[in-house]
């Protein structure tokens, strides 16, 4: 039984569904969406919202020493130094009066191979 077990395995491994996880918000960092399974988007919705929320509270702190900290908690869970960047310079500032909620989903329908739902990921316009 699977009783108060969070989270998702999609199928894979600790490591690749790390790897998955870690390259899927690169790339919505980069790109600003991506499509991809519905299942895989819900799963990396909360993770993706954490770091922007990280990342607000970096750019916001007085201390150096917390926005230093902020830039490195971002880095370890991202690919690239040029996406903790962009996140820090371009995309945190854009929600700084928002609450949460940075990224929507919608549903695009059946990929035509499979039958596997897809879905739309997007950082929110504001």
């Amino acid at each position: 039984m699977r009783h108060r077990k969070a989270g998702r395995k999609l199928g894979r491994s600790t490591g690749q569904r790390r790897a998955l996880y870690r390259n899927m918000i690169t790339q919505l960092f980069l790109h600003g969406r991506i499509t991809t399974t519905e299942a895989k988007a819900k799963a990396i919705r909360g993770q993706a919202e954490r770091l922007i929320t990280i990342a607000k509270r970096g750019n916001s702190a007085e201390e150096p020493a917390r926005r230093v900290h902020a830039r490195r908690l971002v880095a370890a869970r991202l690919n690239g130094p040029q996406v903790v960047s962009k996140l820090f310079s371009e995309i945190a500032p854009r929600y700084e009066t928002r609450p949460g909620g940075y990224t929507r989903i919608l549903k695009l329908g059946q990929r035509q191979g499979d039958g596997a739902r897809m879905a739309l990921i997007e950082l929110i316009e504001e």
